[in-house]
C-alpha cells in the first residue's frame, strides 16, 4: 500500500453532519478512517461498514476515561493515528442577555467538550500523531470551531466562548507542537446538518443577509479540512468559513 493508504484518523462526533463529510472525503483519499460518536452505535458501526479499512468506536467525551479508551482503541487497531480531528460538539440555544440560564453546569459542560476533551486527545495522541515525522511527515490536528469563536455571535455565550478558547489552543499548540506536530482549525458558520435543520429564523438570516446566500454543505467544510490535512507546511492557522457574512 501507499505511504497514504497506511494514514489513520480519527474524526469525533462523525455519524452525521460535519464529521461525517470529513470521514468520508478521507475515506475517498485513502485514509483508513474511525468514525467516532457517543451514542449512535447503530449509524456508526453501519457506516463504517460502507468505507474501505473504517472502524467505528463509541465513547462520551464528557468522560476522561471515555477518551482514554477511544485513543487506546485506535492505536490498538491500527499501530498508528496521523490524523485527529476534533469535530465532536454540542450547541446551546440561549438568548445572550438570559445570564440565568447558562448555568455553571452549562459552562462546565461546554468547556469540557470543546476544550478539555480536544486537549486531552492531542495530548494523549501526541507521541503517535508525531511519530510520522520522522518520515518527513508531520501528524496533523484539526480543531473544528466555529465562527462565533471569533466574533460575539452564536447560539449561547457559553457555547461561543468554549469555541473562543478552542480556537486561542489551536495557536498555542501549533507553536508547542512544531514542527512534529500542526495544528490548525475550521470556524464554520451556518452548516446545513441535522442538528441546525430547524433553526428557520437563522437559515433564514443567512439566505437573507450572507453574500453567498446560504449556509454551507458539510462537504465544503469536509473540503478545506481535506486541503488543511494535506497541506504539509500550514499550521497555527484558523479558517473562517461562513460565506461572507463577517463582511456585514
Amino acid at each position: 500500500m501507499s505511504s497514504k493508504q497506511d494514514k489513520v484518523a480519527l474524526i469525533t462526533g462523525s455519524t452525521s453532519g460535519i464529521g461525517l463529510a470529513i470521514a468520508q472525503a478521507l475515506a475517498r483519499k485513502g485514509y483508513h478512517v474511525v468514525l467516532h460518536s457517543r451514542q449512535s452505535v447503530a449509524t456508526g458501526t453501519s457506516l463504517a461498514a460502507a468505507l474501505p479499512s473504517a472502524r467505528y468506536v463509541a465513547a462520551d467525551l464528557l468522560q476522561e476515561e471515555a477518551r482514554r479508551q477511544l485513543i487506546d482503541a485506535v492505536l490498538a487497531h491500527y499501530g498508528r493515528l496521523d490524523v485527529l480531528v476534533n469535530n465532536a460538539g454540542a450547541s446551546l440555544t440561549i438568548p445572550h442577555n438570559d445570564l440565568d440560564t447558562a448555568t455553571p453546569d452549562l459552562w462546565h459542560q461546554q468547556y469540557e467538550l470543546h476544550v478539555v476533551a480536544p486537549w486531552q486527545l492531542i495530548a494523549l495522541s501526541r507521541d503517535a500523531l508525531a511519530a510520522g515525522a520522522a518520515k518527513g511527515v508531520p501528524g496533523t490536528v484539526v480543531n473544528i470551531a466555529s465562527h462565533a469563536g471569533l466574533r460575539p455571535k452564536g447560539a449561547s455565550i457559553p457555547y461561543a466562548v468554549s469555541k473562543a478558547a478552542l480556537i486561542h489552543m489551536t495557536k498555542l499548540l501549533a507553536k508547542t507542537l512544531a514542527p512534529q506536530i500542526r495544528v490548525n482549525a475550521l470556524a464554520p458558520g451556518l452548516v446545513d446538518t441535522p442538528l441546525t435543520a430547524g433553526w428557520s429564523d437563522i437559515r433564514n438570516q443567512w439566505r437573507r443577509d450572507a453574500p453567498m446566500g446560504r449556509g454551507a454543505q458539510p462537504e465544503e467544510i469536509a473540503h478545506m479540512a481535506l486541503a488543511l490535512i494535506e497541506s504539509p507546511y500550514l499550521t497555527g492557522e484558523v479558517i473562517l468559513l461562513d460565506g461572507g457574512m463577517h463582511l456585514l
